[in-house]
């Protein structure tokens, strides 16, 4: 998988036609060339000046392609977090949308706290419980079924596929025991977004916004956290790991949950945070690079990267 498709004039002219066709449709005139800002193996990111403001235009790899459709789905019900589309393609994967402002990296810098993710926090798990009625209406979409019954078996497929070390091996059952555990504690298995971290999520006119639902995956809701929490709220400002008390905005995520079910959501909290890992290191895996997957592994095994 390369990025050079992404970089074809024939396919940027196509793509071209195309915003320039949907923002007629919206009365939308354009004022200047595109911008390419993100180029990924597994999607691009163009963004374009119009009369109106800022647009962009994203284009995924086939096996995100449901992309477009997932978003169409959430902002149908949540759109107070996910702004609709401008305009979409389902069949090639394509999204015009408008712009949602400065990410929270940003904002949490200029305004030197992380207090935003107390409020972030609620109204994502807010947006996975909206959604736990179309469950199989998402997976039928096409977003990955990495629920807690798939994981021991994708997991050892995923370390004969990186050659990771025997020690990662010889924690195949304890994945497995992990996901019975976790299970145990009742809770449903609904959409979460992966890779919810601070470029993720966007700040626009005093509106939380959560972007990018790429790497979205049916999975166990918790999962969410070891990307948010260990992965970045517990690395602070300075990026410095174990350097914020993660447990204030665990709580403020579980508030919305608390009002729903019964049963120590905590405990499940810190199973979820160990396999959240396994989770991402296999949804996330992109066939050549090695690293990224090995370091999602080791903190799963070992809780440091």
């Amino acid at each position: 998988m390369d990025d050079r498709r992404w970089r074809d004039p024939v396919w940027l002219a196509e793509v071209g036609e195309w915003i320039d066709d949907r923002l007629g449709e919206l009365g939308v005139s354009r004022r200047g060339p595109a911008a390419q800002p993100h180029v990924y193996p597994w999607s691009t990111v163009l963004r374009l000046p119009t009369d109106q403001g800022d647009v962009w235009f994203k284009a995924n790899s086939e096996s995100l392609r449901h992309e477009a459709a997932l978003v169409q789905r959430i902002a149908a019900r949540r759109p107070d977090v996910v702004p609709p589309l401008l305009a979409a393609d389902t069949a090639t994967g394509w999204m015009l949308m408008p712009d949602a402002g400065e990410t929270l990296r940003v904002v949490t810098q200029r305004e030197q706290s992380l207090d935003r993710w107390h409020a972030v926090l609620p109204l994502y798990a807010g947006v996975q419980l909206d959604l736990a009625d179309e469950v199989d209406d998402l997976l039928a979409l096409g977003v990955p079924d990495l629920r807690l019954a798939t994981l021991p078996k994708a997991y050892a497929r995923l370390l004969d596929e990186v050659g990771a070390d025997r020690r990662f091996h010889d924690a195949v059952p304890m994945v497995a025991d992990l996901c019975d555990e976790l299970a145990g504690y009742g809770l449903p298995e609904l959409l979460q977004h992966d890779d919810l971290h601070d470029a993720q999520v966007f700040v626009r006119d005093g509106r939380h916004l959560v972007m990018d639902w790429g790497d979205a995956c049916v999975s166990h809701p918790f999962f969410s956290l070891s990307v948010t929490l260990e992965g970045g709220v517990a690395w602070g400002l300075e990026d410095i790991q174990d350097s914020v008390d993660i447990a204030p905005f665990r709580d403020a995520y579980l508030r919305p949950y608390a009002e729903r079910f019964a049963g120590d959501l905590v405990a499940a909290v810190r199973v979820a945070l160990r396999l959240g890992w396994v989770c991402r290191a296999v949804n996330g895996h992109v066939p050549g690079d090695d690293r990224q997957t090995l370091v999602r592994l080791r903190m799963f095994l070992d809780g440091r990267p």
